[in-house]
């Protein structure tokens, strides 16, 4: 890892990383007044550390109105939460649709849209299975097969019923759960997106915990891109393979690091097949989507990293409103076409890049 880098951002929970604000490529004069230090807030929200930076002049009361968006959208969000309204959804599955806000019901319909585009790759419904393996959380084990098996039974994508009009959400059959951790911040960063649009902030960085969102130009105003550092998921934190020049973009990583369980000597990650009740098994250790929107990052991060490296990236490349960059066990990074010209690797990477 370089030791000189310049952090303007440091995730304590990291995927990514900016490692860099001065831009690259020919000097371009920004159309607002931009800091070199930006207004700065970090809380822990969402079990991650969140964080925002304005980089505007006089733009620093914008700070509270993100967070309060980020906070009231948490609320109705977050599982086993009370007065969370997917978790009234899930106490409701096989008894009644239940009524939710707009902002939850988008979320829901989107989510469903990315299980159907991946085939169910990435399920929306694999709450029952989350809930018994518990990976990251104290009370973290093995389920028996039987155990998995039972819960199988209950993730189904198709079993989610919405009613745009009545705007409600009705899962068929008891026991069913949703779960939104792999989608709900990327549609977090997007509204908190949405909030510093609205109040005119053009030069930001917004990330959840790894969902990150680079937002207009560079403070040294130099052609606008902020260099972005790719986490290794097969190292510690904060250590990078490489990094690309980005804006107005976000940046989300899937990987098998972070969150684990050993058990007789196996390891297992915290990415679910939701059509085994296992972890997935296959070449990626970790894999970034670079999309316009986080919330696209999310859904097919997840989605992409199911179908392994070939099959991923055969997905990706038929897609012209994303990039990805696959990191495998073996160490060996694969590029999409679009993004094979930006990609910076790590001087003191031992990785190889394929093509």
């Amino acid at each position: 890892m370089q030791k000189r880098i310049n952090w303007l951002l440091l995730l304590l929970l990291p995927v990514l990383v900016v490692i860099g604000i001065t831009g690259c490529g020919k000097k371009t004069e920004p159309t607002t007044k931009l800091r070199q230090e930006p207004y700065s807030d970090q809380q822990f929200l969402m079990g991650t550390y969140v964080k925002v930076q304005i980089f505007d002049e006089d733009k620093k009361d914008i700070l509270p109105k993100v967070y309060d968006r980020i906070k009231e959208l948490d609320k109705k969000i977050t599982v086993n939460e009370p007065g969370s309204e997917v978790d009234e959804i899930n106490q409701n599955a096989g008894v009644k649709p239940v009524k939710v806000s707009e902002d939850v019901f988008r979320l829901i319909q989107e989510s469903v849209k990315y299980s159907e585009e991946s085939s169910g790759g990435f399920d929306l419904t694999v709450g029952p299975i989350i809930q018994l393996w518990h990976i990251g959380f104290d009370d973290a084990r093995k389920p028996s097969q039987e155990e998995i098996d039972t819960a199988l039974k209950l993730v189904d994508y198709h079993k989610v019923k919405l009613d745009e009009k009545q705007q409600t959400v009705y899962l068929e059959e008891k026991g069913m759960s949703l779960d939104l951790g792999a989608i709900a911040k990327g549609f977090i960063t997007d509204e908190a997106i949405k909030v510093l649009k609205t109040n005119d902030v053009t030069s930001a960085i917004v990330d959840l915990g790894g969902n990150v969102y680079v937002l207009g130009n560079s403070p040294r105003g130099k052609d606008g891109t902020w260099r972005v550092g790719i986490q290794d998921p097969n190292e510690a934190r904060n250590t990078v393979v490489g990094s690309v020049a980005e804006k107005n973009k976000s940046l989300v990583t899937s990987g098998i690091y972070e969150r684990n369980l050993t058990v007789d000597g196996k390891t297992y990650h915290h990415l679910f097949n939701p059509k085994t009740g296992y972890p997935f098994e296959n070449d990626i250790a970790g894999v970034t989507i670079i999309s316009d929107t986080s919330i696209a990052g999310d859904g097919l991060s997840t989605a992409i990293f199911s179908m392994g490296v070939k099959n991923g990236l055969a997905f990706v490349e038929k897609r012209p409103d994303v990039e990805a960059i696959f990191v495998t066990k073996e160490d060996h990074i694969y590029l999409s076409k679009g993004i094979r010209d930006n990609f910076k690797l790590n001087e003191e990477s031992h990785y190889v890049i394929k093509q």
